[in-house]
């Protein structure tokens, strides 16, 4: 995906690359830009440097060569602390994140550090609280909550910082259907507010169903980025990197011409497009 000079960049990676201590290089030469609003799903299977990357996003790693903006300016000169105030990061165990002893504790800590007045502080976790539908658990402590309650807990804190970049890794793992369902369709109202969604997982329907855009990384290189469906529709780029798009797309493929420019991504679309398509026989 080329540079698109009429949308603001949050995050941008110029010819990024990172070495370890080991020797190992997991990222080589990365070129790209997250801008205000994306709604991303970073994929790639394990080893093929998506952590890596993240952690120079929210800070947490310094490049080996090349260069990480956050909001133009160069995360080297910004502390961890500062990024996050722009940058949160949702952990896949929502357990290693949380450890106040009640849930507005919780939400206010980050607020607490991060700087904010008394009255900001409030504010902030009275509009987490409700954003993420936990007000009636706020004096409860987060350790007695069900797993599904616990993830948005971990969510609202990160929330509660009022950062502008969320990214969150694997945050449907554990849920089911209906608890997934509800977390995502918040989410999704965050990047309706204008926020942007860095989305780690390797479930391809999440994928399919709530991003806009797709990376996928492979042996430290971007190999694909585009729209999602321009993505999953590389179906034999994609299994080079053991992906394997939904089967409601594999379908599609199989079944339409070979001029077909776009395919379904999900269920509901391949029906509309079956329906579509017996109208006008």
């Amino acid at each position: 995906m080329s540079i698109d000079a009429t949308r603001e960049p949050v995050i941008q990676a110029i010819d990024l690359e990172h070495t370890y201590d080991n020797g190992f290089q997991a990222l080589r030469g990365i070129d790209l830009t997250i801008y205000k609003g994306d709604y991303v799903g970073l994929i790639g299977q394990n080893g093929s440097g998506k952590t890596t990357m993240i952690k120079h996003f929210n800070g947490l790693l310094r490049p080996t060569k090349g260069k990480i903006l956050i909001n133009g300016a160069d995360a080297t000169t910004l502390t961890v602390g500062k990024i996050a105030k722009q940058v949160g990061f949702v952990f896949q165990n929502p357990d290693h994140q949380i450890f106040c002893p009640s849930v507005r504790e919780e939400l206010a800590f980050g607020p607490k550090n991060c700087g904010m007045s008394p009255g900001e502080m409030k504010d902030a976790v009275e509009d987490a609280l409700e954003s993420f539908r936990i007000t009636e658990f706020a004096e409860h402590p987060p350790a007695i909550l069900g797993f599904g309650l616990r993830r948005k807990v971990s969510l609202a804190a990160v929330y509660s910082c009022r950062p502008t970049v969320f990214i969150m890794d694997e945050p449907t793992v554990g849920l089911d259907h209906r608890s997934a369902r509800e977390l995502l369709d918040i989410i999704g109202e965050l990047n309706g507010n204008g926020d942007t969604i860095i989305l780690i997982t390797h479930d391809m329907r999440v994928i399919c169903e709530n991003t806009k855009r797709g990376i996928v990384l492979r042996n430290g290189k971007l190999i694909l980025d585009g729209t999602t469906r321009e993505v999953m529709s590389n179906i034999e780029v994609l299994r080079q990197t053991q992906i394997r798009p939904p089967q409601v797309i594999e379908l599609s493929k199989e079944l339409s011409a070979p001029d077909v420019a776009e395919f379904p991504l999900n269920v509901d679309e391949f029906i509309n497009e079956f329906i579509k398509t017996k109208k006008a026989m």
